[in-house]
């Protein structure tokens, strides 16, 4: 007999394939991580080491979505001096640019993968301290969107910096802090994709997590209350308005459903969907080409060696 032609049999057989949980054990504990936002490479994502050793490591795998599983190549794997902070791929959906990542440790870097996918080749450091070969460390940079040649980094020694990438040289160093930067973005932390108007934060030490409304933002438009333990990372869905993940020290995983944000709910909203990790989540990730999401967990420890070494699609 041939196939089944019932367009709900093939509904269901792709909902259940992409209902599926994959995971990825890397040779090492895991940091840094970053999907690719090119069409041409969906489901690419580079992650990297992190190792008490000033030799680390980044590797570029690829969720092959037939079969589900996770690819890594050895062409695309690559020694970094200590364990990077952040990766990220250059913002370029429409493949107009060089396949460009980013990393930052002790220097921004630059690094170009060949058109045939067979080698990762440094492009360059960009050092923001010319007086001196040694810098303080980044703590994490972002790269603008709307405008892929800068790039933004952040460091402890109190300075934020401006980079044109084409240059290789500072368009804008900014000293307007008095003590450690550790994030950056171009745009604000944690804002709606699709409404801007409305922004998701995150307190230090609390479960819970705080949506506002910047035309009112002295009043929460809703508090998102069902984690039982420190939240550590937020991400809106890059699809919807109104979708919404939370990821924290409970090892969970929440998807939140905001469409009936700043009605009153008897008892406070409750996650549409939940999903429970072997340990703390430490990262997480919506993947802008498709609703799936990408889970770092990880175990809080003084030492490095308390992070775990998968990551978990969902």
């Amino acid at each position: 007999m041939g196939a089944s032609s019932d367009p709900n049999q093939d509904g269901s057989d792709e909902q259940q394939k992409r209902s599926e949980i994959y995971t990825y054990e890397a040779p090492w504990h895991i940091y840094a991580m970053n999907w690719s936002v090119r069409r041409d490479k969906k489901y690419r994502l580079a992650i990297a080491s992190l190792l008490e050793q000033y030799p680390n490591r980044v590797e570029i795998v690829q969720l092959d979505d037939s079969n589900g599983e996770i690819r890594s190549d050895p062409n695309l794997s690559f020694e970094h001096p200590y364990p990077p902070t952040k990766t990220m791929f250059i913002p370029d959906k429409e493949c107009q640019k060089p396949d460009l990542l980013a990393t930052s440790s002790d220097f921004l870097r630059l690094w170009r993968i060949g058109d045939d996918q067979s080698r990762v080749e440094l492009k360059s450091v960009l050092n923001g301290n010319k007086s001196s070969e040694f810098c303080g460390p980044l703590t994490s940079f972002d790269w603008n969107e709307a405008d892929p040649k800068r790039i933004g980094t952040s460091s402890i020694d109190t300075t934020c910096t401006i980079w044109d990438i084409e240059r290789e040289t500072v368009d804008t160093q900014l000293i307007a802090h008095d003590k450690e930067v550790y994030d950056i973005a171009w745009g604000g932390v944690g804002w709606n994709k699709q409404d801007p108007r409305y922004m998701a934060t995150i307190i230090m030490d609390s479960a819970k997590v705080v949506v506002l409304d910047i035309r009112f933002p002295t009043l929460p438009v809703v508090e998102l209350q069902r984690h039982h333990a420190s939240v550590n990372a937020i991400a809106w869905a890059p699809h919807s308005s109104c979708h919404i993940c939370t990821a924290g020290d409970d090892s969970q995983a929440l998807i939140w459903d905001l469409s009936s944000m700043g009605q009153p709910v008897e008892g406070g909203l409750d996650p549409i969907l939940a999903y429970t990790a072997g340990a703390e989540i430490e990262q997480l990730q919506w993947f802008l080409l498709s609703l799936i999401g990408l889970l770092l967990p990880s175990l809080p420890s003084c030492r490095f060696s308390g992070f775990d070494t998968s990551i978990h699609i969902l």
